[in-house]
């Protein structure tokens, strides 16, 4: 439920660039009105890793579930906050400094959720059935992108798109309310994860994770920012940027870039768990080495199939990407967290994974904007995604396999330790 709010956010702020960018800019051109939109999404990822290095130490100080209930606070208050600010035309300067303000709440308590609620899964699930729990939790995050994405598709066709543009555009960020509320109930009334408990009771708490954490797992982190380079550059690359680009670039119309990119997130959705489940069996790596290899060939195939016109080329097209990520997905929320020991796992992986989403993820769909804006090439998104995978081949060839093997197996010396209560 974390993660579908946290996604929800960004599936109204993906689908509806133009018309965010119109209500809180006063640019010149339509297109410079979606470069704003896109801007604001990137300046926000600033604050993610601020929030890594807060959240992500005290959730092994103080346990995950504690944490967890105060970063879905935060981050459905400040998208709520957004459906009641006012508008460019009535403020002002004054509305995209407040919507920047909540966006930056947003990336900050996004640096605790993402490590947090992959360490509390991985830390529950059963070591042979890691992979398929885990993946639940990209199922969660592209359920929410698919609840953005479908809130503004049905407002847009129930208010018309000049009703949309005046007010309706508030409507999904206020659903995002009762959204988090929900989440907030479920996460009040869970027990923290029986491996935290284990090292409290041991008085393997650290007094200072957060020193811990960089002096015995910055290589660790440095291997994982590498490593998840491709999976943040694919994922906001299709989830974020897609619809601006199959109507900005080329030039779909009407309600179609909207539903075929729905479309192929449903499928993502379906096959995920499977995929997860499918890990437990052959090991992480070969999927992971599938999705490198697929990302090194596939994308100028796949984007030069989409600009073909046809509709059902354009689904194979974007199927092909989809289809790609989903092997990442489906994999990393097991694989992250059996990299660190369970003393410094929620710090290690918000930090690192954090930093690297704050440098490859939020600038995405901005610079590949900006990319196709001035060279008018419409592969750079293909060779944007190849570039990634380039990087990220070695890191996950340098991955151990960890399919099936118990997270605690990696426990910290103790000369590394000391106790919260000294």
């Amino acid at each position: 439920m974390g993660n579908c709010v946290e996604w929800y956010d960004f599936g109204v702020f993906g689908f509806m660039p133009a018309v965010l960018g119109a209500v809180f800019f006063d640019a010149a051109t339509p297109a410079e009105n979606v470069l704003g939109t896109f801007a604001i999404l990137a300046v926000a990822f600033v604050a993610r890793p601020f929030g890594g290095f807060v959240f992500g130490p005290l959730g092994d100080r103080i346990g995950r579930q504690r944490v967890l209930a105060a970063t879905i606070i935060l981050m459905s208050g400040s998208t709520f906050a957004i459906g009641l600010f006012p508008s460019y035309r009535t403020a002002g300067v004054l509305a995209p400094i407040l919507v920047l303000l909540a966006r930056l709440v947003q990336g900050f308590s996004a640096g605790g959720e993402y490590g947090g609620a992959a360490t509390f899964i991985a830390e529950y699930a059963p070591d042979k059935r890691r992979g398929f729990l885990g993946s639940w939790l990209e199922f969660g995050s592209l359920g929410g992108f698919f609840l953005g994405a479908g809130a503004v598709t049905l407002t847009t066709v129930a208010l018309g798109e000049t009703a949309m543009a005046d007010w309706g555009w508030r409507t999904p960020f206020l659903a995002a309310g009762p959204l988090g509320l929900v989440g907030l109930y479920l996460r009040t009334r869970l027990e923290d994860t029986p491996l935290f408990r284990e090292v409290a009771a041991r008085q393997e708490v650290s007094a200072s994770p957060l020193r811990t954490v960089l002096r015995t797992q910055w290589r660790a982190i440095l291997h994982l920012i590498g490593y998840v380079v491709l999976l943040n550059i694919a994922d906001y690359v299709l989830l974020t940027y897609m619809e601006s680009y199959l109507t900005s670039t080329l030039g779909l119309s009407g309600r179609t870039p909207l539903l075929v990119v729905m479309a192929v997130i449903l499928g993502m959705m379906v096959i995920i768990p499977p995929v997860g489940a499918l890990s437990d069996r052959i090991g992480r790596k070969p999927l992971l080495y599938a999705a490198c290899a697929g990302f090194l060939v596939l994308p100028i195939p796949a984007f030069t199939l989409m600009a073909r016109g046809s509709t059902a080329l354009l689904v194979l097209g974007l199927a092909v990407i989809g289809l790609l990520l989903a092997f990442l997905l489906a994999t990393i929320p097991s694989v992250l967290p059996a990299m660190f020991p369970t003393n410094v796992r929620y710090g290690a992986f918000a930090i690192g994974y954090n930093l690297s989403t704050a440098l490859f993820a939020g600038t995405a769909p901005f610079i590949v904007t900006k990319l196709v804006t001035e060279t008018g090439d419409q592969l750079v998104p293909a060779y944007y995604l190849m570039g990634a995978a380039v990087v990220a081949a070695v890191p996950i060839f340098l991955l151990p396999e960890t399919a099936g093997k118990s997270l605690r197996g990696a426990r910290a010396s103790t000369r590394d330790l000391e106790p919260a209560g000294r």
